[in-house]
């Protein structure tokens, strides 16, 4: 059995917690949150059988073989490195950290820590998104013209949605494009196999002030008759759009949005190719477009029996049986520990989760992106 600790609580720990106990071969031994008496809370309520207050003193658990870092963003890159520190395997929730610097000296250190790291970007485990990289990697696609999408949710659509992430200094200096925009972008790359290296990027504020209940609120927590506000300001994007180059010279352009009412969490993209042209609509998981000019268009379904045998086994059951994204955060934890169980970190290119190496590259982008907004001009993405 390998042996994992998660630390932070929230909304994502317990969804990496009930991925891994589906592997079969993974234990959570051990849970840490900002104190001792809320981690001993949420490990009885999730079953796992040690708690701690503290980072370190998790990571000084016996025989303790990964850690998982599912804390706030501001959090991330020194956690990051402690883990790294202390010789564990880690898997980091994304934003991988807050700064380019940071995604670079994480990198290194990761490269030199000898260990297994991963970047929690669970879209492209999707059956149908496997797929779609597929016909591109075997020139179904043809050449590549542009790519196009969006990524859109409405939690924040109300000035009274309020929480941790609208703060710079805990979420960084970009919300949506980070938060949601980051996904699209890691999608994009994984089932293009191109790079995007140049970005256009105009971002809007919609409630320049929020009004935030006094006692806090959980991620995706509804407001309630008898709460008490006061007002916040605001400085991080709810939406935006950006043009995208690719290094390939094709192009395309995105937007983000958590203030689109009735999209929950709807990323869907497009990609126009020299022979057909293929999407995909997170809200409608199991199905992938393929478009045609001389013949009718095409619906795939994730059926096992139907799909590229190079990623059928992304697709657990037989066809008809929905999958969604519990199977898809499933796969991601199943190709980083199958790389434990392994005991070494696949050469760059050849993991088939996102490494650190894709999270450093995520994090170039929405600094461009960033930078982009703020100078209204073209930006290339750094390296």
């Amino acid at each position: 059995m390998i042996n994992v600790g998660i630390i932070g609580s929230g909304f994502i720990g317990p969804a990496h917690i009930e991925a891994l106990r589906r592997l079969g071969f993974v234990q959570v031994v051990a849970l840490c949150d900002h104190s001792l008496s809320s981690a001993e809370e949420k490990a009885r309520a999730l079953n796992v059988p040690h708690a701690y207050g503290a980072v370190e003193d998790l990571l000084a658990h016996p025989g303790l073989d990964v850690v998982h870092n599912c804390t706030p963003n501001h959090l991330h890159a020194d956690i990051n490195r402690q883990i790294l520190r202390a010789g564990k395997h880690v898997f980091s929730e994304k934003p991988l950290c807050m700064t380019p610097e940071e995604a670079r000296e994480l990198v290194a250190l990761a490269e030199s820590a000898g260990v297994v790291h991963g970047v929690s970007f669970v879209y492209r485990q999707f059956a149908m998104v496997q797929q779609a990289a597929s016909m591109q990697r075997h020139g179904q696609l043809g050449r590549q013209f542009s790519v196009y999408g969006s990524y859109l949710q409405d939690w924040m659509l109300l000035e009274t949605d309020y929480n941790w992430r609208v703060d710079a200094a805990m979420g960084g200096l970009s919300r949506a494009v980070a938060d949601i925009g980051s996904h699209w972008c890691d999608t994009l790359q994984f089932v293009t196999g191109r790079r995007i290296v140049e970005v256009m990027a105009d971002l809007a504020i919609v409630w320049p002030t929020r009004k935030a209940r006094t006692n806090g609120s959980a991620t995706f927590s509804a407001a309630t008759d008898d709460a008490q506000y006061e007002d916040k300001p605001v400085n991080t994007e709810d939406a935006g759009s950006v043009l995208v180059r690719f290094d390939d010279g094709s192009k395309g352009c995105f937007s983000v949005s958590q203030v689109s009412a009735g999209r929950k969490n709807r990323l869907s993209f497009e990609i126009n190719g020299s022979e057909c042209s293929l999407g995909w609509d997170q809200e409608v998981p199991q199905q992938l477009w393929i478009g045609h000019r001389s013949q009718p268009n095409q619906i795939l379904t994730d059926d096992p029996g139907l799909m590229a045998r190079d990623v059928a086994a992304s697709a657990h059951f037989p066809g008809g049986h929905i999958e969604g994204w519990p199977d898809a955060f499933k796969n991601m934890m199943l190709h980083f520990y199958l790389a434990v169980h392994a005991g070494n970190m696949p050469p760059a290119g050849e993991a088939k989760f996102a490494s650190f190496h894709e999270g450093a590259s995520v994090m170039f982008i929405i600094d461009a992106i960033v930078k982009s907004h703020q100078q209204q001009r073209w930006v290339k993405v750094g390296s």
